[in-house]
């Protein structure tokens, strides 16, 4: 099937070239949160007050991270209109450009993650011995962030071409390695001190680095990429201009979102560690089940954008509604998954009775949650396709901060405290009634804001079709 084509596409060719695309994308993702997961899970069988060490300080990290990333993802939409339009020598450049922009927002934005406090100060009484311990985190993981944001700019790069299998094969071998590393820095294993929280931090920054040279390694010895002639260059304002075009309303998307899950992290930990915990396990859960949509909406845009590059905006449109389908689909399996598996997920994660209570009752709500998240995650990547980041930006601010973020506060910690009681008692039975708010309103602005996004990409279409 050729993205240039002028003719029609079967609805079942449409959904295997995603899938073809998706899956290396998807294990690539669960890879890199995999990272997350294991530093819960390890840390939840050290100790419940590391286990609130790590889900604060990962927070922090992941606000300025995944923000920061948003703004090298825009290689991807760019890249991949290129390669629809022939141009492979722009790639090169562009993706050099990339890595200089990557390097520099990794010393500029990374800076904040020095000040904890900062962070800290919304989450009431936490122990002081809990604040040392994330200020120790943080510190470490800033060494890891440069390499976590130009590894991007590969992950960018081979995405765009269609070629997401070296990235896939890079974060699987690094899991293996950050387990390995946990189980000997968290635990003191062969006579090595039990660092707890500081050694999740300290595997993390080792990983992150020799991933990064491990991608740079292949890129430059794959005969594929030398049709790109991948060049570092000097920093050129040309394209890095274009870049932050759509790079800045795209991190700005990616920063709302995490923002309002790390913020909900900093809220819950006024109820205390065995709440904090609890939350920690959805939250968790919550990125891993996000990889799906994730991962297809990345492989759509990608392959979109190519068609869109080609000007074949038909072939765009067919591969939008097919990802929409599969992501929908994909949707009800992890749900089905996350109910029947319950049980076990609590189990995984924590040895605590009082943590795991808190988890059940909260996972109650994956069902609306994650359909939610799924559909706004989906329609925002199928519009940067087109280039289209800042109306999904605005959106997201208003609805992730302000309804979300904003909403739950008032009704769960501020004024309107015990008003979303009947809710609570449907969505989470039995979990406190100020982190219960929180993922209330948290899963209500993310249904209103998929249902906008929606509204404005087929007002897109409709225009479009004068070109069809």
């Amino acid at each position: 099937m050729s993205v240039d084509s002028k003719t029609g596409f079967s609805f079942s060719e449409c959904l295997s070239h995603i899938l073809k695309q998706a899956w290396p994308i998807l294990i690539s993702q669960w890879a890199g949160i995999a990272f997350a997961v294991m530093d819960s899970m390890m840390l939840g069988h050290f100790s419940p007050d590391s286990l609130q060490a790590m889900a604060l300080a990962t927070s922090i990290f992941l606000t300025v991270n995944i923000g920061l990333m948003g703004v090298v993802h825009a290689l991807i939409p760019i890249c991949a209109q290129l390669l629809g339009a022939n141009k492979k020598e722009e790639i090169g450049r562009f993706w050099g450009q990339g890595l200089w922009l990557s390097f520099t927002l990794s010393l500029l934005g990374g800076l904040i993650l020095l000040f904890p406090e900062i962070w800290l100060s919304m989450s009431g009484d936490v122990p002081a011995h809990v604040r040392h311990e994330v200020a120790i985190y943080l510190r470490i993981i800033f060494i890891a962030l440069p390499a976590s944001l130009m590894f991007r700019a590969i992950y960018a790069l081979c995405t765009a071409v269609q070629k997401p299998k070296l990235v896939m094969q890079i974060n699987l071998f690094s899991i293996a390695l950050k387990a390995l590393l946990n189980w000997l820095l968290i635990f003191g294993q062969f006579g090595l001190p039990a660092l707890g929280s500081a050694g999740a931090s300290t595997s993390t920054a080792i990983v992150s680095w020799l991933m990064f040279f491990a991608g740079l390694w292949i890129l430059f010895h794959n005969p594929f990429y030398r049709q790109f002639n991948l060049t570092l260059g000097r920093p050129q304002r040309k394209y890095l201009a274009e870049i932050l075009k759509l790079g800045i309303p795209m991190g700005g998307s990616y920063l709302v979102e995490v923002s309002a899950f790390t913020f909900m992290a900093l809220l819950a930990a006024r109820e205390g560690t065995f709440v904090s915990g609890g939350h920690q396990v959805l939250s968790n859960m919550t990125a891993i089940l996000y990889m799906m949509p994730l991962s297809l909406g990345i492989a759509t845009s990608s392959l979109a954008a190519r068609a869109v590059g080609s000007r074949n905006f038909r072939f765009a449109h067919q591969i939008a509604t097919s990802g929409l389908f599969l992501s929908l689909i994909g949707a009800g399996l992890s749900i089905t998954i996350v109910l029947l598996g319950k049980p076990l997920i609590i189990q995984a994660y924590t040895s605590d009775a009082q943590v795991a209570v808190v988890a059940g009752a909260l996972l109650t709500i994956v069902p609306l949650l994650h359909f939610s998240d799924a559909m706004q995650c989906m329609i925002s990547y199928i519009l940067r396709a087109y280039k289209i980041a800042t109306i999904p930006f605005l959106l997201q601010t208003v609805l992730l901060l302000g309804l979300g973020l904003a909403g739950g506060w008032y009704f769960g910690f501020g004024n309107g405290i015990g008003f979303l009681r009947p809710l609570n008692h449907i969505l989470t039975p039995g979990a406190p009634v100020g982190v219960s708010s929180l993922w209330i309103m948290c899963s209500l602005s993310l249904l209103i804001c998929a249902i906008f996004l929606h509204i404005w990409y087929w007002k897109v279409i409709y225009a479009k079709r004068k070109s069809w």
